[in-house]
């Protein structure tokens, strides 16, 4: 039915049903009234009765919608004018469109609020299903590479970037001292792979006169104690590993670390993590072992990671010189263990250098470098734990059968082993040793690789332990 133009235009804004008034379903009156609206016209009282009708609708609903609390929050900005804004005026019409502006304006937001916790529903459901799977934070541990004048710095980037499962999770920095070019020009080379700084002080530094031939030692402490404070201090890392520019890396070197950075973090009597075997020697250890793991008290470096605690402790009273007997010493030990692999994760190649090929030729370059990878990560590496490993270790050390020198140096011993060969002062520990083709010397009364004064080592097949009478309580520096 339509309307047709009169001077009453309320009534055909009531009849009119493409107006935009009535456009919206919340505003138009129930049937009821729709009825009761139709007899009335019958009657001939159209213009009135609808008029009626309209305002008495629309005063209800601008007394519903006014009854609302206003949206927003009571402190918001703007609230107050907005109030003021929306008081009653004499134009019921302006009124009404206003207010179902208002109402629509909540309807959507009403409508946003219901779609956010839709979202967060859908994404409860998915964590309860195991669709949504949360991944754990895993820490970043920088490779230090510590380098001067060495064009051979190469061999060790190369493969450190090989092996390297994530540049993200491992950037590689190298710190250069010496001021050497050819060096920084290697290192140039690999471009934003490698993060590449330059040690400032290439100064020589004051030393005795007993002491001058040392003057190396000296400058590697220096770069030591800058590269340190670069990580620590200047890059904000929590740990990271050290390795000098003659090392090479075996295949599972990032997997070895990063497996046993929790076991670090996790144990005050831990304090490094060494890639390498002071005794490694191919023949000396057990090639089906490539994943045993030793606790250990004597510092190996070559290849180890340290935490930023350790370095805040060491930085004040980092040495002038010769810093890794530094860390040997009781001061700095304090009784605290490292670990260390059975089968070395770092191989030296660097003969040339301060230490003159000290140990290299008869030792060093007969390290066996691992070639298989072991997933450590997924290891059950509790056995490290320090109350654990040393019952563990002890009683497998003292309920070895004891033999003698001469049955193990002549290959006469009966069984699998392992056995045991007991020496009780630092000269019969020094002669076994060196008799046995292990490293003899000590630091600070501590053998290399020793754990409570037993050297482990693999000799015929065997396992042999070179341990001191039962009872042991210390070293002897």
């Amino acid at each position: 039915m339509s309307c047709k133009p009169s001077l009453h235009c309320l009534v055909c804004i009531v009849c009119n049903k493409d107006t935009s008034l009535y456009s919206d379903p919340v505003l138009v009156p129930p049937p009821s009234l729709l009825s009761f609206w139709a007899m009335l016209r019958k009657r001939g009282s159209v213009i009135l009765c609808g008029t009626f009708l309209f305002v008495t609708w629309n005063a209800i609903l601008v007394l519903l919608l006014w009854g609302r609390s206003p949206l927003g929050h009571p402190n918001e900005p703007g609230r107050e004018q907005r109030d003021l804004g929306e008081e009653p005026t004499d134009n019921v019409v302006a009124d009404v469109l206003r207010m179902a502006d208002t109402f629509e304006a909540e309807l959507e937001l009403q409508k946003e609020i219901l779609l956010k916790i839709q979202g967060h529903q859908s994404r409860w459901e998915l964590s309860n299903r195991g669709r949504a799977k949360v991944i754990p934070h895993k820490p970043v541990i920088p490779i230090l590479v510590i380098a001067c004048n060495r064009v051979t710095v190469r061999r060790c980037l190369d493969k450190l970037l090989e092996y390297r499962p994530s540049a993200e999770l491992y950037p590689i920095i190298v710190s250069q001292d010496c001021g050497h070019a050819d060096t920084a020009g290697v290192i140039r080379s690999y471009g934003n792979k490698v993060t590449h700084l330059k040690q400032p002080d290439l100064s020589d530094i004051a030393v005795r006169a007993d002491h001058r031939k040392f003057q190396g030692y000296y400058k590697i402490s220096r770069h030591y104690h800058w590269a340190l404070n670069q990580v620590f201090k200047n890059l904000s890392y929590s740990s990271a590993v050290i390795v000098e520019d003659d090392l090479e890396v075996a295949p599972d070197f990032f997997e070895y670390f990063r497996a046993l950075h929790p076991v670090l973090t996790s144990d005050p009597t831990l304090w490094c993590v060494s890639a390498w075997n002071d005794n490694g020697r191919d023949g000396y250890v057990d090639p089906g072992k490539a994943n045993l793991l030793y606790r250990t008290d004597f510092f190996p470096g070559l290849g180890w990671m340290l935490l930023r605690e350790l370095w805040e402790e060491l930085e004040p009273k980092w040495p002038t010189s010769f810093w890794d007997d530094w860390m040997r010493q009781p001061e700095q030990r304090r009784n605290r263990a490292c670990i260390r692999p059975e089968i070395s994760r770092t191989l030296t190649f660097g003969r040339q250098g301060v230490s003159l090929g000290q140990f290299y030729d008869k030792y060093l370059r007969y390290i066996k470098l691992n070639s298989e990878s072991v997933p450590f990560t997924k290891l059950d590496l509790s056995y490290l734990k320090e109350e654990t490993y040393r019952k563990t270790f002890e009683k497998e050390v003292y309920s070895a059968p004891m033999v003698m020198y001469e049955d193990v140096k002549q290959g006469q011993l009966k069984g699998p082993g392992p056995f045991r060969l007991q020496y009780s002062t630092k000269d019969s520990f020094k002669l076994l040793a060196k008799n046995l083709g292990i490293m003899d010397d000590l630091k600070s009364g501590v053998p290399r690789t020793g754990y409570r004064g037993v050297v482990s080592f693999f000799s015929r097949g065997r396992r042999i332990y070179l341990a001191p009478p039962p009872g042991w309580t210390q070293y002897d520096p």
